[in-house]
């Protein structure tokens, strides 16, 4: 017998039970799927003004008027008339009012389309229509708009990526000045402060993870401030490149249509006319190389930032750094109420590693478009937000946890006075410099302090009952007897001072 077509499909024990009640996904306002939208939004909305659909479509608004704008000013299309003041502060006006009624208007527009440039063509010819209607707005011979008769200069002689890469170019150059670049800046600096503030504060050095020559913690925390401080002057130097010549990049239908233009120079003029770098040598696409570039340098900084964030994780491990609860604004743990975990660092690592594989699918896949063209970028592009979006969590992150440390000196100056062994290397190789210059005795230095240090557990005294049995000048034995773990640090104070320095 056949079941009904009613009947509910067969299920298994191992099928999952559907979720309880309301359907989240039908919600109103809609609820966001990825955390960047949702729970981190308020770090990372900054970046939706600029990498946002919304504003991917207002940056193809921005184009397409500044080309209409850009034709008609300088007299490239004969028959075309030069706009008045009034005129081009109307088309402008219509970039700058750009918000939630023509998203929702460009939306439906799309639906019809099913062509995302298209359907902002088609807005702003609306817009032209409409400027029949706009009071006090004369042409420039003091008659009637001519406005309403521009419709076929919009978008003239381009194809979709004239207007697409252009506004990428000018989105991603917004969101790096205005957002990225801003907070990758204050970490650097609140890095610099902190290497500036504990520039003569002895730490022990653990390469290997084991006791080594001490250091400074301020040298330490130097060291990460300069190395991210050269990738953001990597990132700050970024050539924005943009081009506009066309389906195949060869002006093709430019010199047919209008024979008598340079139509390199008019490209030119109009590229850097938006604050980019002109690209006279392309496909259907520009190559998007700057773009692999500069996703490569922002992946280079996240990395080093991995790093601080491991380094500072490590410390706090190690009872050098305090956290103060009230700044981490957290419970430390749900069950165990002494703890305040380090969970600033611990999300600024998870979070580099995100941004880390979307840059470098970015900048490995972006330079890559079958022969003149394919749509792969299309989609790709679209996640350059969510790219930089884990970043600019990240850095918050980083930034808010060093605000909650505390120094320890204690703990650091009891981890230095537990290592005497660490001045093993500076006897001994203070021992071969004493030979060079003419003392006897002085054989084998580093099998003489192997022998007392590896493995073994050195005291300040035993380090010192050594040194005086060694034979050395009475300058050099002098020298080494001063010396204790907390005071062997080198130039580490004066290295500090390059952070005021140029970046090689």
């Amino acid at each position: 017998m056949t079941a009904p077509a009613t009947d509910p499909a067969p299920t298994s024990a191992s099928d999952p039970t559907p979720a309880p009640g309301v359907d989240l996904s039908a919600l109103a306002p809609p609820v966001a799927l990825g955390p960047l939208d949702g729970r981190y939004r308020a770090v990372t909305a900054p970046l939706t003004n600029h990498l946002s659909e919304a504003a991917l479509n207002r940056a193809r608004l921005r184009v397409e008027v500044e080309w209409l704008i850009h034709l008609t000013d300088h007299r490239v299309l004969p028959g075309a008339p030069v706009l008045s003041q009034s005129e081009k502060a109307y088309l402008r006006g219509v970039v700058g009012s750009f918000a939630a009624a023509q998203v929702a208007e460009l939306a439906q527009i799309e639906a019809q389309t099913r062509h995302d440039v298209k359907a902002v063509e088609y807005l702003l010819r609306s817009r032209l229509e409409a400027a029949a209607d706009a009071p006090d707005l004369a042409s420039a011979d003091g008659g009637h708009t001519v406005l309403p008769r521009l419709g076929e200069i919009v978008h003239i002689l381009c194809t979709s990526e004239d207007v697409n890469n252009l506004s990428y170019a000018l989105t991603v150059h917004d969101a790096v000045t205005q957002v990225w670049l801003p907070a990758a800046r204050g970490l650097v600096e609140d890095l610099a402060t902190l290497a500036r503030g504990h520039a003569e504060t002895p730490m022990l050095a653990r390469t290997h993870g084991q006791p080594a020559t001490p250091t400074t913690l301020g040298k330490e925390v130097a060291v990460l401030a300069r190395r991210l401080s050269r990738q953001v002057r990597r990132v700050e130097a970024t050539q924005y490149l943009g081009k506009l010549n066309g389906a195949t990049g060869t002006y093709g239908a430019h010199v047919v249509a209008v024979p008598g233009a340079d139509w390199q120079a008019v490209s030119r003029s109009f590229v850097e006319s938006l604050g980019l770098t002109w690209n006279p040598l392309t496909t259907q696409i520009e190559s998007h190389d700057w773009q692999a570039e500069l996703y490569s340098d922002v992946a280079r900084f996240n990395r080093i930032a991995h790093n601080l964030a491991t380094d500072m994780w490590t410390y706090i491990s190690l009872g050098y750094f305090t956290q103060r609860l009230s700044a981490q604004g957290s419970t430390g743990s749900s069950t165990m109420p002494h703890k305040v975990n380090p969970i600033r660092f611990e999300n600024a690592e998870a979070n580099l590693e995100l941004s880390c594989s979307l840059l470098d699918t970015l900048a490995a896949t972006l330079v890559t478009s079958r022969l003149q063209r394919d749509l792969t970028d299309s989609t790709t592009q679209r996640n350059i937000g969510v790219a930089l979006g884990h970043s600019l969590l990240a850095v918050d992150n980083l930034r808010r946890g060093l605000a909650g440390l505390d120094v320890d000196a204690s703990r650091l100056a009891e981890d230095l006075d537990a290592a005497w062994e660490v001045l093993g290397e500076p006897v001994q190789q203070a021992m071969r410099a004493a030979s060079v210059a003419g003392a006897t005795g002085m054989a084998d230095p580093y099998e003489r302090l192997k022998e007392l240090t590896r493995g073994r557990k050195v005291t300040p005294e035993g380090m010192r009952d050594l040194i005086r049995s060694l034979g050395l000048p009475d300058d050099v034995e002098a020298r080494l007897l001063a010396l204790s773990p907390a005071t062997y640090t080198g130039l580490a104070v004066q290295l500090v001072d390059h952070l005021d320095g140029s970046t090689p």
